[in-house]
């Protein structure tokens, strides 16, 4: 094989006048090795889409990332994606962070760490916070959008992110940049790599700090992470042992602000109030999380490639907060029913392990891929009181004490073939098993749960290319089992599985200097759990299962490089986000109970109607650039009720950005990005909530809001040694 891809090589560069002389044995392995080495990974390849795959997608490429990595969390670096709307709680994009796509939130979204999956097992969320400046270590980043090829962890029901960075560096590197911005916010990244020693060896690492006071009251955060990469690479073969850790201390801005007080208190965080002489100063979450993957990448020969890989997330960590007038029996059963202020922290400790694998073989028209992987969560859940001693109550004395353990077990085939060079089909099945015991929650220790999930996950479609334009159409269907919240819902009330089918038709066409290109979808629920405000039979407020809901858009992109110094380029979604029927229920205060309202063909919560980007990239030299962009989300609804009194307020942001090399010698270069955001100081908030209530007679409804900051400025000094 490798003689053969040798002489092909030689032969070719003879073809086109490049063969100086024939290459010898010891020269061909070193150019298949290397040609191995820069393609991209094969745990990517097997869950990442192809260009000619039927889904919509968007890359993002290293160069693309660094453009706007300056020191806000990885989700506000995709904000510019098609159909992309995010929020932050500290008003900054530092610290906790949040995306939606589609309308579809976090817990809908599949994220992969170099196709290990990433979600919490439970709560499905990904907390971009515990993985700080992940995005200075990225090579690229894949979003498809709706059910698309995901494979590995948690069922995408709106998008898949996959984050990779598991690429090959044969050259050294040094870098560090320096970030400061408004609000006190400061970010260090210092990054290096080995390049290619003795021909068999890379090292790569980085290591980052990132602080903030927060635009919100006290929403400074503390942000520290490292990132180690060793790869062994064969001529056929490659181990990588990646080893990387966050460590996060946040201020809690999680409860936003109470709109009768979003006029005149802005930045208004109730956290930590309870406190009476002052707001209590350690109204924190703390956690670390710490990542080990071990990678195996095989070439078998010239028509099957082989991977697997090992994987352990470590997270443990608490959050902290002060309750005033609290009941002691309510902690501790032999206590006198006293009441006191005290400071609980409820704990997580938990290990997330497991394997992935893939087997890739291509002959002819036909590539196969079966894979699979199984997981294991094994989560301890505890609450401590570390400060009551001077009661006769020993330190951390633990008031509640349960643990889960979730086991996810997955296999699937795919099948793409090549019918003739422009014609082109894609078959993949998953089958999926989970189960997930539960063994008391906080405020029911007693209640234990044990479910078990089997989900079978088709997915075709069919891809056609002219000389111009691609042409694609898929149908998906996937599967989701409840999280953690919703199971906290007794015996009696246990919620369903979540099914969707996505219907995706797109193109896209590609000129010389102008492309652009269209995705319309449909993507039809049955049983979508959602909050209705409904209390269930063990006192929570979970969501519940509604029948049938659906989202519909089209999603247009475009990009025009109208000359040498000037590019415009875009996106915009149109979509119809709608529940059937459904039946919210209101706390009566009058008559005890709930109150129930039968609702119809209403816009589901938090997902506008139309999403805009535009960006306007003037380069004034090959040193100098500036970037122009602009972003409109429509107005959002608080709820699933569709009342005009629960709403987020449509709104229009304008950014400016410059670059300036500041100097470019054969070793270094230094480079100055300044970033002015939300120019026009507009006071949005992207995100909220909304609780309403019967009392008097009436019906009162308190909006909380998650405001953002107004204009904002970032300064970046990046450093390259080469």
């Amino acid at each position: 094989m490798t003689k053969l891809l040798g002489t092909f090589a030689f032969l070719l560069m003879t073809a086109t006048g490049m063969a100086q002389k024939p290459l010898s044995k010891k020269d061909s392995i070193l150019k298949f090795s290397d040609s191995i080495r820069n393609l991209p990974p094969l745990e990517v390849r097997s869950v990442r889409a192809s260009e000619n795959s039927p889904f919509a997608l968007s890359n993002l490429n290293k160069a693309a990332l660094e453009k706007v990595n300056y020191g806000q969390d990885l989700p506000f670096l995709l904000q510019n994606t098609p159909s992309v709307v995010v929020n932050s709680d500290a008003g900054t994009g530092v610290g906790y962070t949040g995306i939606r796509i589609r309308g579809t939130d976090g817990t809908r979204i599949n994220v992969t760490l170099n196709g290990i999956p990433y979600n919490d097992a439970e709560s499905m969320i990904t907390y971009f916070v515990d993985l700080p400046d992940f995005s200075s270590s990225l090579n690229s980043v894949q979003i498809q959008r709706g059910v698309g090829t995901s494979t590995n962890g948690a069922g995408a029901f709106g998008a898949t992110i996959n984050l990779a960075t598991n690429d090959y560096h044969p050259e050294k590197y040094l870098s560090f940049q320096s970030s400061a911005g408004s609000f006190n916010t400061f970010k260090n990244t210092l990054q290096l790599g080995t390049g290619l020693i003795k021909g068999h060896f890379t090292i790569d690492g980085r290591v980052s700090n990132i602080s903030s006071d927060g635009y919100m009251d006290r929403a400074k955060s503390n942000l520290k992470s490292f990132y180690l990469s060793t790869t062994y690479w064969g001529d056929q073969s490659s181990l990588r042992l990646n080893i990387f850790s966050g460590w996060e201390k946040t201020y809690q801005a999680w409860y936003g602000v109470p709109e009768e007080l979003l006029a005149t208190q802005r930045t208004y965080n109730p956290a930590g109030m309870e406190k009476l002489d002052a707001p209590y100063n350690n109204q924190t979450d703390n956690y670390q999380q710490t990542h080990y993957q071990l990678f195996y990448n095989k070439t078998i020969n010239s028509k099957m490639q082989w991977n697997t890989a090992v994987f352990l997330t470590r997270g443990k960590g608490f959050y902290e907060e002060y309750k005033g007038g609290a009941v002691l029996s309510d902690y501790i059963e032999t206590a006198p029913a006293n009441t006191l202020d005290l400071v609980r922290r409820k704990w997580l400790d938990n290990n997330f392990y497991g394997q992935i694998a893939s087997l890739v073989y291509e002959e002819g028209k036909n590539k196969y891929t079966l894979g699979g992987a199984w997981n294991t969560y094994d989560g301890l859940h505890y609450g401590r009181l570390p400060y009551l001693s001077n009661l006769g109550i020993s330190p951390n004395f633990n008031y509640y004490f349960n643990n889960s353990i979730k086991k996810d077990v997955n296999t699937y085939i795919k099948w793409n073939h090549q019918f003739t060079e422009a014609f082109s089909s894609f078959v993949d099945v998953q089958y999926r098993n989970v189960v997930h015991n539960m063994y008391g929650f906080d405020h029911n220790p007693d209640l234990l749960v044990k479910r078990n999930f089997d989900f079978l996950n088709p997915k075709v479609g069919l891809f056609y290319k002219t000389k111009h334009t691609n042409y694609f159409a898929s149908i998906a269907m996937a599967h989701k089992e409840p999280n953690r919240d919703d199971f906290e819902a007794a015996t009696i009330e246990q919620p369903k599985q979540e099914v969707l089918t996505d219907l995706e038709i797109g193109f896209k066409n590609k000129q010389t200097n102008f492309e652009w290109g269209a995705n319309v979808y449909l993507m039809s629920y049955k049983d979508q759990l959602v909050l209705t405000g409904k209390i269930n039979d063990v006192g929570a407020y979970t969501r519940t299962n509604v029948p049938k809901s659906s989202r519909i858009g089209i999603e247009l992109e475009g990009n025009w490089k109208i000359n040498y110094f000037l590019t415009s380029s875009g996106n915009i979604t149109f979509s119809q986000n709608k529940i059937d029927a459904f039946t919210e229920y209101i706390d009566d205060y009058d008559k005890g109970g709930q109150l129930a309202i039968v609702h119809k063909n209403t816009a589901i919560t938090l997902s506008p109607n139309l999403t805009a980007y535009h960006s306007l990239q003037v380069k004034l030299s090959n040193q100098w650039n500036v970037n122009f962009t602009s972003k409109y989300v429509s107005k959002q609804y608080l709820d699933n009720t569709q009342n005009e009194s629960r709403t987020l307020k449509a709104y229009f942001l304008q950014d400016i950005s410059t670059s300036y090399t500041l100097c470019t010698k054969p070793k270094w270069d230094v480079a100055l990005q300044i970033y002015a955001n939300n120019i026009f100081n507009k006071l949005y908030e992207p995100n909220g909530y909304t609780y309403s209530y019967l009392y008097l007679g009436a019906i009162t409804t308190s909006n909380n809001y998650y405001p953002m900051a107004g204009s904002n400025f970032w300064i970046s000094l990046k450093i390259n040694l080469k």
